[in-house]
């Protein structure tokens, strides 16, 4: 799976207690080749590791061991190494697996434990600024997922819609006496007050910045008919069918994004700027930890491909470099700033990823303080 399917109900399913143990494999891939040779033999190294660290667990019993490590095979034969992006994640216990492929490097590791570990997956969906984009006319609606990497058809939420046809009735045009306008028919209200229920309901279960591309006369009887175009970022008033291909949509869509991406940006400086001023600001991740595990951060702002391995101490983080500790030290955290984006947003914090060595003179990461 990839990081969009990520909801907040599959999370809490992933995040559940589970019969001892939840195996959670992860290591980075690579997207091309001749790197991705590697991944293989990366793989099958990991999956004896796996294999070694449930027979040798006195906590596991042989038959829990076996049906772990046989969702672990299943999964290995269905890698499709085609799709690698920047890591990879294996979930299993002894009734499923799941495989989820990251825009995201992991660390390498294998954890046992009563539930699976999901600060890789969570990070990662943050990174990925995903958005919602509907494709809309009087005869079709289309969903799509979109990221940095593309567009993507979605077929969730009742989405794709079609409008149902009807024979055109020439008694009727005689009594009202000429054709209907396309947008100006009750069909056509009515199919996007039904578009308008639907995406509401998509839109609630997986909130997400939202844009509308139409022509003029189907975007505006959407807002007459409905709430969800309300709360759209942005809109491209072109003329879609059924058959749009998502790289047609995101050429339309360009300058929307561009501008939505800018806004977004210059909100995120405002309020630090103001934090700073105000003495609401934390800066450099041993403060911002602090200020997160102490429930006092708003907003985290990380740049974009700020990595760190750090050793937890009283508490308190300390930066480990190449030559520092293994990562067999329980004290050291290679996902250090994964970890911390995912408590960030388990505590109700606004996490935002802003452009690398924007934040340089405050350690690549920064927070806006509640108090």
């Amino acid at each position: 799976m990839d990081t969009d399917a990520l909801t907040p109900g599959l999370l809490r399913e992933l995040r559940r207690t589970r019969p001892y143990p939840a195996l959670s494999l992860t290591m980075p891939t690579h997207r091309k080749a001749p790197d991705n040779a590697q991944d293989a033999v990366r793989l099958r190294n990991l999956v004896t590791e796996a294999a070694n660290r449930l027979e040798a667990d006195p906590r596991v019993s042989r038959e829990a061991g076996a049906a772990v490590k046989a969702q672990l095979d299943r999964a290995v034969e269905e890698v499709d190494q085609r799709r690698a992006l920047d890591a990879l994640v294996i979930l299993a216990d002894a009734d499923e697996y799941q495989i989820w492929q990251l825009p995201r490097t992991a660390p390498e590791r294998v954890v046992l434990s009563d539930s699976y570990l999901t600060r890789n997956l969570v990070s990662a969906k943050a990174r990925a600024r995903l958005f919602w984009v509907l494709s809309l006319s009087a005869e079709h609606a289309t969903l799509f997922s979109g990221t940095d990497d593309g567009l993507r058809a979605e077929r969730k939420g009742g989405f794709p819609l079609t409008a149902p046809h009807e024979e055109p009735n020439p008694q009727r045009e005689e009594r009202i006496g000429d054709t209907p306008s396309t947008y100006s028919s009750e069909d056509a209200r009515n199919f996007l007050r039904t578009v308008d229920t639907k995406l509401r309901g998509v839109l609630a279960a997986d909130p997400r910045p939202l844009f509308l591309v139409g022509l003029p006369p189907a975007l505006s009887l959407l807002d007459e008919v409905g709430e969800s175009a309300g709360n759209a970022v942005g809109r491209a008033t072109k003329g879609t069918t059924a058959d749009t291909t998502p790289p047609e949509l995101l050429r339309e869509l360009g300058p929307a994004l561009d501008e939505w991406r800018k806004r977004t940006a210059a909100g995120i400086r405002g309020r630090l700027d103001k934090a700073m001023s105000g003495r609401a600001f934390a800066g450099g991740l041993d403060e911002v930890w602090a200020a997160v595990r102490e429930g006092r951060a708003g907003l985290v702002t990380v740049e974009e491909h700020f990595e760190q391995t750090a050793r937890v101490t009283d508490g308190h983080l300390e930066p480990v470099g190449p030559d520092g500790a293994p990562a067999t030290d329980g004290q050291v955290r290679e996902d250090v700033v994964d970890e911390l984006v995912e408590a960030a947003l388990d505590n109700g914090c606004e996490v935002a990823f802003v452009a690398d060595d924007s934040l340089a003179d405050h350690g690549r990461v920064a927070a806006v303080l509640r108090f």
